[in-house]
């Protein structure tokens, strides 16, 4: 339990016991989906009730509870992802230096509004008939980081992509990756997880040559979009 709380504790602002060392951050690794199904429950809960009034209420519920559970802990990553991206003009050091940098850029500005307002709209059109998905999407996204530390190297020496790298493994991977599938035969656009996944791993390895800590929180975060609109697209079509 205590990697679950752990994790917990470091992807969501829910009151758990805080102080975790090294030891526990390792053990958290695993129960990442866990904490990303804790999530998505709480979404798709302020979700539903919105939605009782008007989808468009639902929407914006359930976004609110998206970025206050996870305290926007993935939108700073990609924000300072699109700000590195933006300013480094293929400079590495450069896109490294800007990424660490704590202040926000335009397009760090440009890139976050474009994601809540992407969120926002397929959230809306998602709660007009398929709010259950919202349970596992932010699951999903967040075997992302578990992957992608298998398939990249981290670009710095300490910091938390080289912690993922160092927690993470094949056969904990391939377990999720069964239990994905296993879900997917229920909820089938979730099979785009098999597509998106390896497919971030080649733009990040195109864009960065590797992964960071901001890196991974972006993955989660441009994997949720794509997701909600695999899920958008299923039911309309």
């Amino acid at each position: 339990m205590k990697g679950l709380f752990a994790a917990l504790a470091f992807l969501t602002r829910l009151p758990t016991p805080r102080g975790w060392g090294d030891v526990e951050f390792a053990r958290a690794l695993p129960f990442y989906p866990v904490a990303g199904l804790v999530v998505g429950a709480f979404v798709a809960a302020a979700g539903w009730a919105g939605g009782l009034v008007d989808p468009w209420l639902g929407a914006l519920l359930a976004l609110l509870a998206w970025v206050a559970l996870t305290g926007a802990l993935h939108l700073d990553g990609l924000a300072d992802l699109a700000d590195g991206l933006g300013a480094a003009h293929g400079d590495r050091e450069r896109l490294l230096r800007v990424m660490a940098d704590p202040h926000i850029g335009s397009f760090g500005v440009v890139a976050l509004v474009l994601q809540l307002l992407a969120k926002l709209l397929l959230l809306q059109l998602l709660l007009q008939g398929g709010w259950v998905l919202l349970l596992a999407v932010p699951a999903v996204a967040r075997l992302g980081p578990l992957l992608w530390a298998k398939l990249l190297p981290p670009l710095k020496a300490s910091g938390l992509g080289a912690a993922i790298a160092r927690g993470t493994s094949w056969p904990l991977i391939a377990g999720w990756l069964v239990a994905l599938a296993a879900t997917a035969l229920f909820l089938p656009p979730l099979l785009a997880a098999f597509l998106l996944l390896p497919a971030l791993a080649l733009w990040f390895r195109a864009k960065l040559g590797g992964m960071t800590g901001d890196a991974h929180g972006a993955g989660i975060e441009l994997m949720e979009s794509a997701l909600l609109l695999a899920a958008v697209l299923y039911l309309r079509f």
